[in-house]
């Protein structure tokens, strides 16, 4: 047997240079680590006045930025054109509804500082997602010129 052919690259084990950004964020939550659409299970519309959504699998779970599961949900959910178009609609409507959670339920949490880290942070963690995709897909729907552009511009960035 030739042990050589199963060692890992040294690009395979070296650490992408925006880990820490996402992994130092100052604000950490329950991260779910494969947060996309086929995870998720919804209520059937008309059943109640307040829709309802469970996540399933989760094999990935542990702390970290909250922007990680935000990207790889809409990246699972959104053709490229509306990635390009709604990215910034849909990350508003986010930030509105996590702050007004975050008044409810964690009062001395400073939503507006969650919002400031988190934003930023949203293309770092696209970037991460898109680094995945090509790794275990390259030739996935998903790898398409939105991700390249925003992961050229995170790393002319660092």
């Amino acid at each position: 047997m030739n042990s050589r052919r199963f060692r890992t690259s040294p690009s395979r084990r070296r650490r992408p240079s925006w880990t820490p950004l996402l992994s130092g964020a100052r604000h950490q939550t329950l991260v779910h680590g494969d947060a996309k659409l086929a995870n998720s299970c919804f209520s059937p519309e008309g059943t109640s006045s307040l829709s309802r959504v469970a996540a399933v699998d989760f094999q990935y779970v542990g702390g970290g930025c909250g922007m990680k599961d935000v990207a790889y949900f809409l990246g699972s959910c959104l053709d490229e054109a509306e990635c390009e178009a709604r990215e910034g609609e849909l990350l508003d409507l986010y930030f509105d509804l996590l702050g007004s959670a975050l008044g409810r339920l964690q009062p001395d949490v400073d939503a507006a500082s969650v919002e400031r880290e988190w934003r930023a942070l949203f293309p770092v963690a696209w970037t991460d997602f898109h680094r995945f995709l090509k790794g275990w897909s390259p030739g996935h729907w998903k790898i398409h010129s939105y991700s390249e552009r925003v992961a050229r511009e995170v790393l002319a960035g660092l």
